[in-house]
């Protein structure tokens, strides 16, 4: 794969697989524009792979949940690129967890501050909303442009407790995804979103049954977002891909 002279955008790219992914990209021949919120290990890792010589990368600060930080890094990435042609919308994260709540405390869906909610959707669903929004513009007049989002087995499966997460990627897996493939057909603008199951991104995710018997490694996650980004990955357009282990087939008996 060669990405030379192709601009990506990477949302929650400090850590993880948007991480991940911006350092692939970049070592492909790619430049990116590296957006996350913890600004210290985000100039970290933009330094990380300017030192290695292969694609460019910058990082921005953003708070995906603000619609004009968003728009800033859209900008960014026009001002010194000149073209975005993929946005990857890898920030996201359960409410419960990253908001750190006390399940002694707050024993059940009902009892978790409404406002714990709200972050959640503000992230995961918003955020690569507000993302869309703001780089289809430049993507129409391009007339190419490729938005992969991050969904999750979780929006098959429900969650009793974080709510927020499996309502905010099953909107992204099906609702958001087709939407932008409609819109993005007259224009040559693509989008596909891809749905893990559980993910070595955290030791946890060993515990989750898979028909394979383990989690995905998160090269292996990265490796279908380049390859849907690549010219051999070009017909695939507006489908939610699980890449779960055969978590999804196990039906609900896991």
């Amino acid at each position: 794969m060669d990405f030379k002279n192709q601009v990506a955008i990477s949302t929650g790219a400090a850590s993880g697989l948007g991480l991940l992914f911006a350092e692939n990209f970049a070592a492909l021949g790619g430049d990116v524009l590296m957006c996350d919120v913890n600004e210290v290990v985000l100039a970290e890792k933009v330094a990380e792979i300017n030192a290695k010589g292969e694609g460019k990368a910058i990082g921005v600060v953003c708070d995906v949940r603000d619609y004009a930080q968003v728009c800033s890094a859209r900008d960014r990435a026009v001002t010194e690129f000149g073209r975005i042609d993929v946005m990857a919308n890898f920030a996201g994260g359960t409410a419960v967890r990253m908001c750190k709540v006390d399940r002694e405390a707050y024993p059940e869906f009902p009892d978790v501050p409404i406002d714990v909610y709200d972050w959640g959707i503000d992230v995961n669903l918003k955020g690569p909303f507000y993302f869309a929004h703001a780089v289809l513009g430049q993507m129409r007049e391009q007339k190419s442009g490729l938005i992969i989002n991050i969904g999750s087995i979780t929006g098959a499966e429900g969650d009793k407790y974080g709510m927020d997460y499996p309502t905010s990627k099953a909107g992204l897996m099906y609702g958001l995804t087709k939407s932008i493939a409609q819109f993005g057909a007259k224009y040559g603008i693509r989008c596909v979103c891809v749905s893990p199951g559980p993910v070595l991104t955290r030791a946890a995710m060993a515990n989750m049954k898979t028909l394979l018997g383990r989690a995905a490694d998160p090269q292996e996650i990265i490796d279908l977002c380049l390859f849907l980004a690549s010219d051999k990955g070009q017909f695939i357009n507006g489908e939610n891909i699980m890449i779960d282990g055969g978590r999804n087939a196990m039906g609900r008996w896991k």
